[in-house]
C-alpha cells in the first residue's frame, strides 16, 4: 500500500453573491495516495476547478479539513490554456516557474533539457511557441510544471482546448510521463470517456 500524502475531510465551499448562497461544494471526501492518479469528474459548474482552487490556496474553503502528509508540499498547477510567452523560447517558457521561486540553478536547467529530450521537444527547445501545434504546447506546459518538482500536479480540464482526437492521444502521453516521473496527480475533466481511457487511475465522480 502506498502512502498517503493528501487528506480532504467534509470539504465545503459557498460562494456569496447578491441572491444569496450558492454551495459550490457540498461535504467532499476523499484521499489521494503517492503516485496515484486520480481523475474528479463531473459536469460543468458543480465545483471541481474549486477543490484545486482551494489545494493551491488561491481561494478559502468554507469548511472541512485539508491535511498534506508530506512537509512543504509542492503543488504544481496545469491549466486549460498552455499560457506560453509567445517572445520566449520553448525552454525558456519551461524556466519561468524556477525564475519566479529563484531556483534557477544549473542543475534544475539541465533537468529541464533533460526532460524536453525525454518527450520528444529537445529540438524544438531554442524554437517558439507558434512553431508548435497544440498537442506540443500542452506538452510544454506540463514541462514547465514538472520543472519546479511539484509532489503533487493539478491538472484543471488540461485537454478540453484540442480535437477529439489529439486530445485522447495526448492524455493517455501524458498520463505516461506523469507515471514515469512518479509523480502524484489529480485531473479535472467533465468528460467520462476521457478518465475511462486512462488505465490504472481512480475516478471521482462530483453530481
Amino acid at each position: 500500500m502506498k502512502d498517503k500524502i493528501l487528506e480532504i475531510t467534509h470539504l465545503k465551499k459557498t460562494y456569496h453573491d447578491k441572491t444569496g448562497e450558492v454551495k459550490a461544494l457540498d461535504d467532499i471526501s476523499f484521499d489521494v495516495y503517492n503516485q496515484e492518479f486520480l481523475s474528479i469528474v463531473g459536469p460543468s459548474g458543480c465545483g471541481k476547478s474549486t477543490i484545486l482552487s482551494i489545494l493551491s490556496c488561491l481561494i478559502n474553503s468554507s469548511g472541512g479539513y485539508i491535511k498534506f502528509n508530506k512537509e512543504n508540499c509542492v503543488l504544481g498547477y496545469m491549466l486549460q490554456k498552455d499560457s506560453l510567452f509567445p517572445w520566449r523560447t520553448i525552454l525558456d517558457n519551461c524556466l519561468i516557474g524556477l525564475e519566479i521561486t529563484n531556483n534557477l540553478t544549473e542543475e534544475n536547467k539541465n533537468y529541464v533539457i533533460h526532460l524536453l529530450d525525454t518527450y520528444g521537444l529537445g529540438d524544438f527547445k531554442n524554437k517558439y511557441p507558434s512553431s508548435l501545434s497544440g498537442g506540443m504546447r500542452q506538452r510544454v506546459a506540463l514541462i514547465r510544471t514538472l520543472a519546479i518538482k511539484p509532489d503533487i500536479l493539478l491538472l484543471d480540464e488540461a485537454f478540453s482546448a484540442l480535437d477529439y482526437q489529439t486530445k485522447l492521444a495526448l492524455s493517455d502521453d501524458i498520463y505516461k510521463i506523469i507515471k514515469k516521473e512518479g509523480k502524484t496527480a489529480i485531473m479535472v475533466t467533465h468528460d467520462l470517456a476521457e478518465a475511462i481511457s486512462l488505465i490504472n487511475m481512480k475516478i471521482l465522480k462530483i453530481l
